[in-house]
């Protein structure tokens, strides 16, 4: 079979794959495990790393790398090629470029989310879906402390929004047959490498990544933010399972919050600073820069998740904070 993710060139995209491969199956269109012979992946650019990762010679799985713009219709349809897929759909405009770029936003979220349902549609069988969604599904005056799937959804972004409509056209597309669709509703995923990006999250990441390669940190959100956050691995064999997951365990709501961590900036810096004396590092210092408009949108978010019922479907139960930790270090930071 074959395997599509959407925003293969980001981290998590690349990991993906990484793990299908170790992985080498996935439940096909028939219902039963299937070897993956290719998974090919979609995005605007790609890194020198993930060229490199394409490239490697005599490969059990092939890794095409297909250059193209989520709002392209004609390039999305190239992707969905074959009956015999599935598909992880990543791509996305993150938090902080959709609110200074809504058309982008609307383009790149919406339209090119609809033009990947539209290509599966016109594919034989139900091929199974599996959607990151965000939990700046939620959000406003109505949202508690901790979400669950059974809270209102109430977006205060532009993101948050593209998110919710995406996850209600998922259910209907599925509840009509034409795909076998899953949302995964992420918390905010940590630790990714390199360098900060435009996400209004950026910063969950940052309080680690920098200290931890011995560069300084400046925080733009108070140090008592709550934030609930889950580790990379997690997640990948989160995304992994809610694939492999039974389609009459699902139910007609489709999307799944996934499990977290609530965590002060305070208690993550705690744990960084414990992990770096493990492993004999001397961590980058932490500044306080705070920015008022990054801490207007992480404002909006809900500080912790219930992830229960993606539990009771398959989806693992969190690492340790310290673990997850412990995984970038020896992942990224230690040679």
């Amino acid at each position: 079979m074959k395997v599509v993710i959407t925003g293969g060139g980001g981290f998590l995209g690349s990991q993906l794959a990484l793990k299908l491969i170790e992985r080498g199956t996935l439940i096909g269109p028939s219902g039963e495990p299937e070897p993956i012979e290719a998974i090919t992946l979609f995005d605007a650019h790609f890194p020198p790393q993930i060229e490199a990762m394409a490239s490697t010679e005599g490969a059990a799985v092939k890794l095409p790398l297909l250059t193209g713009d989520m709002g392209d219709r004609d390039a999305v349809f190239s992707a969905i090629d074959s009956d015999d897929i599935a598909v992880f759909h990543l791509a996305s405009m993150v938090s902080g470029e959709c609110e200074q770029r809504f058309d982008d936003a609307m383009r790149a979220n919406l339209d090119g989310g609809r033009y990947l349902l539209e290509a599966l549609r016109q594919r034989e069988g139900r091929p199974r879906l599996v959607f990151a969604s965000s939990v700046a599904a939620f959000g406003g005056e109505v949202m508690p402390e901790c979400v669950s799937d059974a809270t209102k959804h109430t977006p205060q972004t532009t993101y948050g929004m593209t998110k919710v409509i995406s996850e209600l056209m998922i259910n209907d597309y599925s509840r009509k047959g034409f795909l076998d669709g899953r949302s995964a509703r992420l918390p905010t995923i940590i630790i990714r490498p390199g360098k900060p990006n435009a996400a209004a999250s950026s910063w969950a990441s940052g309080m680690f990544r920098e200290p931890l390669n011995g560069e300084t940190c400046y925080l733009p959100v108070h140090r008592d933010q709550c934030h609930p956050v889950l580790g990379y691995r997690d997640v990948i064999d989160s995304f992994i399972a809610l694939h492999e997951a039974d389609p009459a365990l699902i139910g007609d709501d489709r999307a799944f919050g996934l499990p977290s961590h609530r965590v002060t900036v305070a208690e993550a810096l705690t744990v960084m600073e414990q992990v770096a004396a493990e492993f004999d590092i001397l961590p980058g210092m932490v500044l306080d820069e705070p920015n008022p408009v990054v801490q207007a949108i992480v404002d909006t978010w809900p500080t912790a998740t219930d992830g229960t019922r993606a539990i009771k479907l398959g989806v693992p139960v969190p690492k340790s904070l310290k673990d997850v930790v412990r995984d970038f270090v020896r992942d990224f930071v230690v040679k």
